[in-house]
């Protein structure tokens, strides 16, 4: 996990606790740094009928995911995994500048079982959702 000499972590939010969105008040009051996107290696879908994004690595057509990075203390950061649907998990991901920080991913596999639906050529969740 990506934790910065102050005991913060940068976390990139790419899904429904965005500005705007249902889960936004998940993140508590961590610090807002920028908005950003990932370098073109993931892919992103509509998990379990819209409920939440499910977004993982790939090692060819991937897409760049539009999101924002926050700092987040421990506290904050344990909340915010401890809201998180299940079987997503933290790791690191490549942001189009260069930076690391810390996401939830889904496992591909899953997203795969049950087929859900690729939504990561309609600009992001937000973008998305907005289409609903």
């Amino acid at each position: 996990m990506t934790e910065t000499s102050l005991g913060v972590k940068r976390v990139f939010i790419c899904g429904s606790a965005l500005k705007g969105q249902p889960d936004h008040a998940n993140l508590q009051s961590a610090k807002f740094i920028r908005p950003a996107k990932t370098r073109a290696l993931y892919r992103l879908h509509s998990a379990a009928d819209g409920w939440h994004p499910a977004i993982y690595q790939v090692a060819e057509n991937g897409v760049s995911i539009p999101g924002e990075v926050y700092e987040l203390t421990i506290e904050q950061y344990d909340y915010l995994v401890s809201t998180e649907p299940p079987n997503m998990y933290p790791s690191d991901v490549i942001l189009d500048d260069g930076e690391v920080a810390t996401a939830m991913l889904y496992p591909r596999e899953l997203v795969e079982k049950h087929g859900w639906l690729d939504i990561s050529d309609l600009g992001g969740w937000a973008a998305y959702k907005a289409t609903q």
